[in-house]
């Protein structure tokens, strides 16, 4: 998936992510992500993008996703780290981060 980061909010966003809180650590693994890495690209002057990937191991995404949607503790979470995110150009109405098509793959 990939959103925008305002160049104001890089340094908020790093430093909420390099103490993420255990509670929303352990939600991430109680919806069935493993694996779970963002990477910070600047692809344009001045415009920045974290791109996040993660595998899925359970079977129902849209439960899990909702399930931590309804999380208290990830709800405040997410309350910090919006300010610092826009959502892509191309992003639909309903959407915060923008999914992307996996074209390849190698193990």
């Amino acid at each position: 998936m990939v959103i925008g980061i305002r160049k104001k909010g890089i340094n908020k966003y790093r430093e909420l992510h390099a103490k993420a809180w255990p509670k929303v650590l352990k939600k991430i693994g109680d919806c069935n992500i493993r694996n779970y890495s963002i990477y910070l690209g600047q692809l344009r002057e001045n415009k920045y993008y974290l791109f996040s990937y993660f595998e899925y191991i359970g079977d129902d995404f849209e439960a899990d996703m909702a399930k931590m949607a309804a999380d208290s503790t990830t709800q405040k979470w997410w309350s910090l780290c919006k300010p610092c995110q826009r959502p892509v150009e191309t992003a639909r109405k309903d959407e915060w981060w923008t999914e992307m098509e996996k074209v390849f793959h190698c193990d």
